[in-house]
């Protein structure tokens, strides 16, 4: 009589490849395989992280799934398998072997602060940051009006530069940055945030006329007026003689006074204003524009 002792291998399985993906995404499926033949081949996984959306246990292949990690680190997944060698109703168990799925977390980036500065001024650097961790945070930006001298588009750190604004309103630029962060050779983009930088104009106020007047007579009051727009306009002024009857100095519009020269001849005083333009607690002077006063003595006739 014959007959046949069987031995069958221990169950085998090759080594499944580790996956980086980005939080949300769709992982990659897991086809496990395995060298051995004349029967079947089965498989059991473990999963010690449930929380990236896989479950803690399972057989046969890995489908597809979407990936889940809303913290702010990459979170590491291990899965083991264990692979069953079946052969005449007679099932061998072999060496599990285990591999990674990471989650990577969504990009992030802190809201950076506006900025209101004036025309000519020099910007503050905005230093992008983020409070991800355990890889590297990229940062790529655009702005919606180069015009006011930062570049359409960029990436990093945005330096200091001059602002620009020849206008006579407040220019508001939009900037939108996109975070992207890196981990294992995989790079995910997160949410934009979106903040402003406004360029106030230089302040303006329109040239005055001379004024002429007699002596002891009240000069007319002096209304100064701008051509901005968008903010408010204030104005300071100077006296280079006061002795005409208005003060060395003084801030807004002129006032009326009367005027004195008790000499003989003309007396000219030159004033000088100065404009300042606030918008959004942001003061920005400007040219000044000069006037004279002229305070004709009180006429005379020798005996």
């Amino acid at each position: 009589k014959t007959f046949t002792i069987t031995v069958n291998p221990a169950g085998q399985v090759n080594q499944p490849a580790s996956q980086v993906i980005c939080n949300s995404a769709q992982s990659t499926a897991v086809n496990f395989s395995s060298l051995n033949t004349g029967g079947t081949t089965t498989y059991a996984w473990t999963n010690d992280t449930p929380g990236i959306g896989l479950p803690a246990i399972g057989s046969g292949n890995i489908a597809a799934f979407p990936t889940i990690n809303n913290g702010s680190t990459p979170v590491v997944a291990t899965i083991t398998v264990t692979p069953t060698f079946t052969n005449g109703a007679v099932s061998c168990a072999g060496a599990s072997k285990s591999f990674t799925i990471t989650v990577n977390p969504s990009a992030q980036v802190n809201q950076p602060l506006n900025q209101t500065i004036c025309n000519n001024a020099q910007t503050v650097a905005v230093d992008f940051s983020t409070n991800n961790t355990g890889g590297n945070t990229t940062y790529s930006w655009t702005n919606d009006t180069p015009g006011i001298g930062l570049p359409a588009s960029g990436n990093g750190i945005i330096n200091p530069f001059t602002a620009i604004n020849g206008g006579l309103a407040p220019i508001i630029a939009t900037i939108v940055v996109t975070p992207t962060f890196v981990n294992g050779g995989t790079s995910c983009t997160g949410p934009t945030k979106s903040f402003t930088i406004t360029v106030n104009p230089s302040a303006q106020v329109n040239q005055p006329a001379n004024v002429v007047v007699c002596n002891t007579a009240s000069s007319a009051a002096i209304t100064f007026i701008t051509t901005n727009s968008g903010g408010t306009t204030t104005y300071t002024w100077s006296n280079s003689d006061p002795s005409i009857g208005l003060a060395a100095g003084g801030s807004g519009n002129l006032p009326s006074f009367t005027a004195f020269n008790a000499g003989s001849s003309p007396v000219i005083a030159t004033i000088t204003v100065t404009p300042s333009f606030n918008n959004q607690s942001v003061t920005c002077t400007g040219p000044t524009k000069s006037f004279t006063i002229t305070v004709n003595p009180t006429a005379q006739v020798n005996q």
